[in-house]
């Protein structure tokens, strides 16, 4: 089964009578049960709960379905006696289905494992499949991913933003029209799976970025050591460059340790005055030092944080996310006009320190994006002295280090979720002279309103109200965005619909 296996590394490899099972039936599920029976394999897919739209077309493409209990293994799953298991990133290395294949030697794939073999579907004019570039970290992947993507296609390159970001990998591979480029972002389960690859051509990305790191997503990973490692595989096989950020050492170390393609550079970023393989700023100017001939004299402008400010996009977090596209994009040569180009159309998704009123002088600021400690923090460096919106389920990470560093400049806290038990002794152990009001009320639809109740009676013209909630939402929300839409609309009803004539001056650019 091995010679079998390492075999299929193009889509045009004998795939016929492979029996597969994928577990999940979500969107990344689907993508790869549709590419497996497209290429002729034996497909069983199995999921606990099917939804409705996928389950329907199952049939159409050819596969099975088995749906039911998955705290035991299937005894269909059992008798199909798969030779490969494609598994949704949802599966953790805990689960009794990933336990029971890894038990039995059976070769175990994430969906980008399977797009990275038949990668080759479609080729480019020059007879190569596309290049990939690879984006992760604790926080700020998405924006970096459409911000790289966008950058890219300023620079004449087909480009498209792929992966944890929504559209599955799998998608854009078996795209007709073809890509130059995919920029793929990646979750830390992603990773954990790639992590687990063996095949003869491993994942070889022309560059790669672990963005930041901080403790996350513990309870899938096991370990605040497990989910650093599974993080660091974002490296490993880089062609050109590495790009980490120098502000946060864990990344920097990833790519001392990592097993790269000889001749790959180390290219930095961060805030701070560039060294010469590094992008940063000097004196309010966005520069590239890294990516031209006379790098040690000289270096090349790509923007100000003025304008960038201007956009909206002159918080830390976001400068340095934004260090980081151009970084990728200038890998793969994109002009620096380019990149000047699309950061004067770039704008970031909703909930990403969006401001979403603006009425009596208080600015009412929604990043529900904000869902671990390490976001808020960067959210709370933007906003000093705003009146924080804080809590949900906290996933196992201890909030005490964001409350003792940026808790106490709060003006006030307003606590929300279920996990308010730890948030309130958390201010009570870090910061106990800023004022705290909690907020149990039972029912979803009442939340925001109360939220922006209490938040009314504190704020005063000049303030900021700040959503950066350092929790997940699925306690009392459907999402983030369905936390962060709730925020909103509780904000107008509130003022009035909001107002919009008077624009609130951009986050600080300075670092904190």
């Amino acid at each position: 089964m091995t010679a079998r296996l390492d075999s299929l590394t193009s889509w045009h490899a004998d795939w016929s009578g492979l029996r597969v099972a994928v577990l999940g039936l979500s969107m990344t599920g689907f993508s790869a049960a549709d590419t497996l029976t497209e290429l002729g394999a034996d497909v069983l897919v199995v999921t606990e709960q099917a939804a409705e739209e996928y389950a329907r077309l199952l049939p159409v493409i050819g596969a099975r379905l088995h749906e039911g209990d998955l705290s035991v293994v299937p005894a269909e799953l059992a008798e199909f006696a798969p030779e490969v298991i494609v598994a949704s990133p949802g599966f953790s290395p805990q689960h009794p289905l990933i336990v029971w294949a890894q038990q039995r030697g059976i070769a175990l794939w994430g969906d980008i494992e399977l797009a990275w073999r038949v990668r080759d579907k479609v080729l480019r004019d020059d007879g190569t499949p596309a290049d990939w570039v690879l984006i992760t970290g604790t926080n700020g992947k998405t924006t970096t991913t459409r911000l790289t993507a966008t950058m890219l296609v300023a620079g004449g390159l087909r480009a498209a933003p792929v992966g944890n970001i929504g559209t599955p990998v799998l998608d854009a591979v078996r795209d007709p029209a073809g890509f130059d480029v995919l920029v793929v972002e990646l979750s830390s389960h992603q990773l954990w799976y790639l992590g687990l690859q063996n095949g003869p051509e491993p994942l070889s990305p022309h560059a790669a970025v672990c963005l930041n790191l901080a403790d996350d997503h513990l309870e899938w990973h096991g370990s605040a050591e497990a989910y650093r490692d599974a993080k660091a595989h974002v490296y490993d096989s880089t062609r050109v460059a590495c790009v980490y950020n120098k502000a946060d050492a864990a990344t920097r170390e990833m790519v001392e340790e990592a097993e790269v393609v000889e001749g790959a550079r180390a290219i930095g970023f961060d805030l701070g005055v560039p060294g010469p393989s590094d992008l940063g700023v000097v004196e309010g100017i966005v520069v590239d030092r890294a990516f031209l001939e006379d790098r040690r004299t000289s270096a090349l402008e790509l923007a100000t944080v003025d304008e960038l400010a201007a956009r909206g996009l002159g918080a830390p977090h976001i400068v340095a996310n934004i260090l980081a596209a151009a970084a990728l994009a200038r890998s793969l040569d994109v002009a620096p006009r380019a990149i000047r180009d699309a950061l004067e159309t770039f704008r970031l998704d909703p909930h990403r320190i969006e401001v979403v009123a603006v009425a009596g002088g208080v600015t009412w600021v929604d990043d529900s994006k904000a869902t671990n400690p390490h976001a808020a923090a960067s959210s709370l460096a933007a906003y000093p002295g705003a009146v924080w919106v804080v809590g949900g389920l906290l996933k196992g990470v201890d909030i005490s280090e964001l409350v003792a560093g940026r808790g106490g400049s709060a003006k006030a806290a307003i606590v929300i979720g279920a996990d308010r038990t730890e948030v309130v002794a958390a201010f009570a152990r870090h910061a106990p002279e800023v004022p705290l009001f909690e907020v149990d009320a039972p029912e979803t639809e009442g939340v925001m309103a109360r939220v922006v109740e209490l938040a009314s009676g504190i704020a005063v013209d000049g303030d900021v109200v700040l959503l950066a909630p350092a929790a997940a939402s699925f306690d009392q929300f459907a999402s983030y965005a369905d936390r962060g839409r709730r925020f909103a609309e509780a904000v107008r009803d509130q003022t009035g619909r909001g107002s919009d004539d008077d624009r609130p001056a951009a986050p600080s650019s300075d670092a904190g």
